[in-house]
């Protein structure tokens, strides 16, 4: 993990807004680290520049509060809502993890590119590109 850590991917202005307690476990932080390790990371080094993590792991209550789907890979620590600031950026960060043949379970852009989710699951690399 070189330019994402753990806390950043747990952290949420909701969470902490509703007073939900929004901190992994131990099996969410591996799956977050598998998540970095494999997308996120070398995502970063290709784009050069910070990607904001608008959304990592979610707590159930937590999920429940912001309207995630109920079988969320949020839920388990394998993914992540990204953004480069704007949606020409998340448009390039979109297309530029299908460039670099990152091992994705899904990709989806969500509400024409206002952000990009990625998921990862070494045992479910079905490479599923979604618009939302």
């Amino acid at each position: 993990m070189k330019y994402f850590t753990i806390a950043e991917l747990c952290h949420s202005d909701t969470a902490n807004k509703y007073l939900i307690d929004n901190r992994c476990k131990k099996e969410h932080a591996e799956n977050l680290t598998a998540l970095v390790n494999n997308i996120l990371d070398p995502l970063r080094e290709a784009y050069g520049k910070p990607i904001i993590v608008n959304s990592g792991f979610r707590c159930l209550a937590l999920n429940k509060k912001v309207k995630g789907a109920s079988n969320s890979d949020h839920l388990r620590g394998m993914a992540a809502d990204i953004s480069g600031g704007n949606k020409k950026e998340n448009r390039r960060l979109f297309y530029l993890i299908q460039e670099l043949g990152l091992p994705f379970k899904q990709l989806i852009d969500e509400k024409g590119f206002a952000w990009v989710h990625v998921s990862y699951d070494a045992n479910n690399l079905k490479k599923q590109i979604l618009a939302l």
